[in-house]
């Protein structure tokens, strides 16, 4: 019986040291912008904001813009998923590359647990994909000219999305309005269409998060604009996000 001691505490010195390791940077974020609809002038800034927050942070963040990373091999080492404004045309099917088999491997990885952060034109995509549309939580439906100067409120600040945003908060972006927004997609942040000259009325969802088919799903309407990326209200709104998605894999 000496022996049992020793060897459960080698087994628990084992158990910490997996875990140590996870949270000291064994997580993998996969920032994915490939674009055959609009493409977005920020999504070099987005994929350089995400690897200065993965060095400083201590993940590994791989870049991407090839869908054929849609692969159920490649994506057992992603713990995250980053969408990048990764448009489709709405109108041309034959624009959409989640098809087949990478459908199967995105619908896997949220299935077993993994996270997805959408960024800003990744709900302008996938128009003939239902499931895209719902695990999004809602799609693109139109914005207003330009980049106007508007007011954001954080309305779920208990939410580990909105954790230390200040609010209400002036940010100039692209303001989208959406359809199909899902109920279960709970909404952390609003637009006041007044702040931006539209008719007042009732304020416009720009940031939600929902559990969706056993992973996490965190979307934010932001992020249009290449100086997004540089604005430190932005960038700790993605990183509450990104972290809310990890889960427990990865934590500060």
């Amino acid at each position: 019986m000496p022996f049992i001691r020793p060897m459960l505490l080698l087994l628990v010195l084992a158990g910490l040291g997996a875990m140590t390791r996870r949270v000291e940077g064994s997580s993998r974020v996969l920032v994915f912008s490939h674009s055959t609809g609009y493409r977005h002038n920020s999504i070099e800034s987005g994929v350089a904001a995400f690897r200065a927050m993965g060095v400083r942070r201590g993940f590994d963040v791989v870049a991407s813009e090839d869908p054929n990373v849609f692969d159920r091999e490649r994506l057992k080492d992603i713990d995250a998923i980053v969408l990048l404004s990764n448009t489709t045309k709405p109108d041309n099917p034959s624009s959409e590359w989640f098809v087949g088999a990478r459908r199967a491997a995105l619908q896997a990885f949220v299935r077993q647990g993994g996270g997805v952060l959408a960024i800003h034109a990744a709900a302008d995509s996938h128009y003939h994909w239902p499931w895209y549309g719902r695990m999004i939580g809602g799609r693109f439906k139109s914005h207003p000219p330009g980049t106007p100067t508007g007011e954001v409120k954080i309305v779920e600040p208990r939410h580990p999305v909105a954790r230390g945003l200040p609010s209400p908060r002036l940010r100039t972006d692209e303001w989208y309005f959406f359809r199909d927004r899902s109920f279960s997609a709970r909404a952390v942040a609003t637009l006041d269409p007044a702040s931006i000259g539209m008719k007042p009325g009732s304020s416009v969802p720009v940031a939600w998060a929902h559990e969706f088919e056993g992973g996490r799903v965190a979307y934010t309407a932001m992020g249009h604009t290449a100086e997004s990326f540089a604005e430190p209200w932005f960038l700790q709104h993605l990183e509450n996000a990104l972290d809310w998605t990890l889960r427990p894999k990865f934590r500060r």
